[in-house]
């Protein structure tokens, strides 16, 4: 036994050593130390999920131990912070985020530390407007209130909120799991993971917010309180739009009158969080800017990629405008028929159909960045299906990107990624199917 805790201590010192390397030492241009550490990290989350003599307590603590220590650096591997502070503190000047770019204000503008906001964010972010819905703005706003002239604090800010998030993730999410008949300890697949733990909390990406509403919507949801459940199904919706790929999943489980009203509330509670930033050009410029993600932007995709290559061969140029317009409606289709001609009458059906349709919604897209796969890891725990584990370790491949100057990524890197996914994902389909539990299949 106390060969056991030592084992045990080694993988806590192991995973402080990664996580601060990653957190304040280790620059995502440094690629070979960055995948080092992370995946001495990841090492550290298969022994803990693997061991039987962990308590379900003992790994809490950790996970919140390990989120604590990234409380205190500036986000490592992203600039998207930057943009938030920006966006926060625009909307506390009463200037509406979705009527100017960075650009537009830069050289009038007042706004406390303007300049390195504007240069932190880079040129990408600084030419569009913001793409972040009202629920996010409200969250940049706290930070502009308490933190108006500090870029730490208010990063500080935002990460308490998502590690706060994170734990609201890890008590309802084990709720669905228990109601689920499923083993609790799954959530751990999620609360200990080093993407989850890294891109959220470490680097200040709200899908952990948007998430936590979107798990208190399904909790709620399967109480049978669906009035509830669509507050915080529009909530979630309102902090990142991808939840909205979701609402067909639920049509089946209401059935039509129960699904109007339902949807009814989502769009009320949508439209009501855009009308404090509502103008003629709001609609314009936002679904203009969200646009640009499908036919200008190219960054870790699969299957695009192949479909590029079938453009350049036939057309002699990039293709992208052509094929970002195509890809979305096959994805919506896609997620049509997952979500109206399969069976989603059952809580297992349910999980299984929607993970299977945003996973091709994913590897259709032209942008996959690391931590969007954080979406598909919480529906993943509340399944038999794991690739998406394999997943949030090969994606962390993707950051190699910057290690080069210019920029400029490596398909073969990038293939080898997607292979072990689908290795795994193969195997998955392949192997004897069994039920998940009896309980799923009587809902």
């Amino acid at each position: 036994m106390s060969s056991i805790k030592y084992k045990d201590t080694y993988l806590v010192v192991l995973s402080i050593v990664a996580y601060v390397n990653l957190g304040y030492f280790v620059v995502r241009e440094n690629f070979s130390f960055l995948f080092l550490f992370y995946s001495l990290a990841f090492i550290a989350f298969y022994f803990f999920y693997s061991s039987q003599f962990l308590s379900e307590k003992k790994l809490f603590t950790f996970g919140v131990i390990f989120r604590v220590l990234l409380l205190f650096c500036l986000p490592f591997w992203s600039q998207d912070f930057y943009r938030f502070i920006w966006d926060g503190r625009l909307v506390l000047s009463g200037i509406n985020p979705y009527l100017f770019r960075p650009n537009d204000l830069i050289e009038n503008i007042t706004m406390f530390q303007s300049q390195e906001l504007y240069k932190g964010m880079g040129d990408l972010s600084a030419s569009h407007f913001s793409n972040y819905p009202p629920v996010n703005q409200f969250v940049f706003s706290i930070a502009a209130i308490f933190s108006p002239k500090s870029i730490f604090f208010s990063s500080f800010i935002f990460k308490i909120i998502i590690l706060f998030s994170d734990i609201g993730i890890y008590h309802f999410g084990k709720k669905i799991l228990y109601f689920l008949n499923l083993d609790t300890k799954c959530i751990f697949l999620y609360f200990l993971n080093p993407l989850v733990i890294v891109e959220l909390v470490g680097n200040a990406h709200f899908e952990g917010v948007m998430l936590l509403f979107f798990v208190l919507g399904i909790y709620f949801f399967f109480k049978n309180k669906w009035l509830v459940s669509a507050l915080f199904i529009a909530l979630s919706i309102s902090t990142k739009l991808l939840p909205l790929l979701l609402l067909p999943f639920f049509y089946q489980m209401l059935g039509f009158k129960k699904s109007v009203a339902f949807y009814a509330i989502v769009i009320l509670i949508n439209l009501i969080l855009f009308l404090p930033f509502i103008s003629e050009t709001l609609i314009h410029n936002y679904s203009e800017t969200i646009s640009l993600w499908f036919v200008n932007f190219e960054f870790n995709a699969s299957f695009y990629y192949i479909f590029r290559e079938i453009g350049y061969w036939i057309k002699g140029y990039n293709t992208i405008g052509t094929i970002g317009k195509i890809t979305p409606v096959f994805s919506i289709l896609v997620i049509l028929f997952y979500s109206l001609l399969k069976s989603n009458k059952t809580l297992k059906h349910f999980f299984v159909n929607s993970l299977f349709a945003l996973t091709i919604y994913f590897l259709l897209a032209t942008t996959v960045h690391p931590w969007y796969i954080t979406n598909l890891l919480i529906i993943a725990i509340f399944t038999k299906y794991r690739f998406i584990v394999t997943w949030t370790f090969t994606v962390v491949l993707s950051y190699f990107v910057y290690s080069q100057v210019p920029f400029k990524e490596n398909l073969f890197i990038v293939f080898l990624e997607y292979l072990f996914v689908f290795v795994f994902l193969f195997y998955e389909l392949m192997k004897p199917s069994f039920p998940l539990t009896n309980k799923i299949d009587k809902e």
